[in-house]
């Protein structure tokens, strides 16, 4: 990912927060020549070696599982707020550009067994039923349902590298960087508005 050192972000604190809130990822890899990509829950959780990994699951009927044994390099691609900043917005001409905040990892995936696949949906059904009225737990699942465990594939992946952005007007001076603020919360756009809650948190 081609990043301006501006933009880096090289804070493991920050980028553990980001990947664990925004866990809904792109996962890409290359199966019979071409390049492959499937949206899928990809979580950040720690090995028995005490050592970071992804992991989740996709369907034994998504082509792109194919693609793992023979070449098991992958890319997970993980984006967070983003929008469009008006250069009307400056108190000087300029040209319109986007804030955004995107990771990138890469790394080497492997299937892992049906029980440590059914383990990873217990940990995944009870991070997003947390705050349900009436949770659903993979354990109360009758054998019936549990069957379609039966049709994914759980993996893991080790990351070798991770690469990081944070684009929020950083190159801009003080007043300009509140201006830019100040109007993405007009917007009353989600997106927007989240953007200008992470600027105000890097510069006060």
């Amino acid at each position: 990912m081609y990043t301006p050192d501006l933009y880096k972000n090289e804070n493991p604190e920050e980028i553990r927060a980001f990947l664990k809130e925004n866990s809904f990822g792109i996962l890409i890899n290359q199966t019979d020549g071409k390049l492959c990509a499937t949206h899928i829950p990809i979580e950040l959780e720690m090995n028995a070696d005490g050592k970071e990994i992804l992991q989740g699951h996709i369907s034994k009927l998504n082509p792109q599982a194919a693609g793992f044994k023979e070449n098991d390099q992958i890319l997970a691609v993980f984006t967070g707020p983003h929008s469009y900043i008006s250069s009307s917005w400056y108190d000087y001409e300029n040209v319109p550009t986007w804030n955004y905040i995107a990771v990138h990892v890469y790394g080497r995936i492997k299937i892992v067994d049906y029980e440590t696949s059914v383990e990873q949906l217990k940990k995944l059904v009870d991070k997003y039923e947390a705050n349900s009225k009436n949770p659903v737990r993979v354990e109360d699942l009758s054998e019936k349902t549990m069957r379609e465990a039966r049709g994914i594939f759980g993996f893991e992946i080790e990351i070798d590298e991770i690469q990081a952005t944070k684009k929020l007007s950083q190159n801009r001076d003080d007043y300009n960087y509140k201006n830019i603020i100040s109007e993405l919360e007009k917007t009353e756009n989600p997106q927007s508005i989240a953007v200008a809650k992470e600027m105000s948190k890097c510069r006060k």
